[in-house]
């Protein structure tokens, strides 16, 4: 009888180890085609990379493409959270199909992080945003690099050209209480759509009012148009842009019309110029040789960093929340999201993330530097 009972134990316990075992699923939208595709296409390159087991669980990813169309994407996001019962989401690339998705993850209670810029994403906190986190630097924290370069560069009137959608307005909407404070005029305030080919009309109207430097808040390749359209207008002045533009695909359309570019970057894009001292050095430098391992040297950017980083923040998050809930039940998402929120000073290549019931980025100054096109490469600036 008591060698019976041991069995019995036994098994018990087994059984018991067994079900509390479940794949965790993490469902992913980005546009990897469609005017975001040079955004979207390195962070589906490291979707791949991402761990595969986390708190010795398996991980799934499951990836859906919203080709850069903010009805797609949410339409990817209840597909995900209805058929595929995802415990978390990754995405979108894009800032308007970001903002469009957390009606979809509030409603079903799961977390999300994103992968796109807007402060609107996470700012202000309710009760729906409380479900969403994010990776890339806020829209202010790039926007004080530019107008603290420029202050000390003397530019007293800037011209403003950013996209039609949320990219944009959160630009001008950070960049204008800045250049307020510091005294800086904007004297011209323009928008693009993604989508247009030609912008000849506000190229004309920037260059009218005689600037000391043009600021264009646009993302991937097509905010290389207005730079293109004002050089063959004969604006011979300085040109900002945001961190959006910081991949080579950028370089390739811009060409020799971006040279002197000045913009921020997250410390990623310039990971082998930076000082040992720099405390995102080593962990940038993790992201980058594993990258180019896989997908060939001078490949990396900054965007496949923000796919990288939603890895960095589920590999801390989760084991805890592995602790009060099985993958796959509301609990499980439930503490996820409280995991997300506790996180503190966790090194991704993007930044330090440092979590709070309301910072749902976490990242301060040390996630990013000035950089300069120079040669038709990126140049630190010191």
């Amino acid at each position: 009888m008591k060698l019976r009972n041991t069995l019995m134990a036994a098994l018990g316990l087994a059984f018991a180890a067994t079900a509390a075992r479940a794949d965790i699923n993490v469902g992913v939208v980005l546009s990897a085609t469609g005017p975001a595709a040079s955004l979207g296409i390195p962070e589906k390159n490291t979707i791949s990379l991402l761990p595969q087991t986390i708190g010795g669980e398996k991980v799934n990813y499951i990836v859906l493409d919203d080709a850069s169309d903010t009805t797609t994407a949410v339409k990817n996001a209840r597909k995900l959270v209805a058929e595929n019962k995802v415990d978390v989401v990754i995405g979108s690339t894009t800032s308007p199909a970001s903002l469009a998705m957390i009606d979809v993850v509030a409603e079903a209670q799961t977390p999300m992080i994103s992968m796109a810029a807007s402060a609107r994403i996470v700012e202000p906190m309710d009760d729906k945003k409380k479900w969403v986190f994010k990776t890339p630097q806020n829209d202010l924290q790039m926007a004080t690099a530019i107008i603290e370069h420029m202050a000390a560069k003397n530019v007293g009137k800037v011209a403003f050209i950013g996209f039609a959608n949320a990219y944009g307005e959160g630009w001008y909407e950070q960049f204008k209480k800045l250049a307020d404070v510091r005294g800086i005029e904007i004297a011209a305030n323009e928008r693009f759509n993604p989508a247009d080919t030609s912008v000849t009309g506000q190229a004309l109207k920037l260059i009218s009012v005689k600037p000391d430097a043009v600021f264009i808040a646009g993302s991937g390749t097509p905010a290389a148009l207005p730079q293109k359209a004002l050089r063959e207008r004969g604006y011979k002045g300085v040109v900002y842009q945001t961190h959006g533009v910081a991949n080579n695909d950028f370089l390739r359309i811009c060409g020799k019309d971006c040279e002197g570019t000045l913009l921020p970057v997250g410390p990623v894009q310039m990971a082998r110029s930076l000082p040992d001292s720099n405390p995102v050095k080593k962990s940038s430098l993790a992201y980058v040789e594993k990258y180019e391992a896989t997908y060939g040297k001078g490949t990396v950017s900054s965007f496949g960093a923000y796919a990288w980083d939603a890895g960095v923040l589920l590999d801390a998050a989760v084991p805890g929340a592995l602790k009060k809930g099985k993958p796959g039940t509301p609990e499980f998402r439930a503490a996820l999201r409280d995991g997300l929120e506790q996180i503190k000073e966790a090194a991704g290549a993007t930044g330090i993330y440092s979590m709070s019931p309301t910072d749902h980025l976490g990242l301060d100054q040390r996630s990013r530097v000035m950089i300069e096109i120079r040669n038709g490469n990126w140049s630190l600036l010191k």
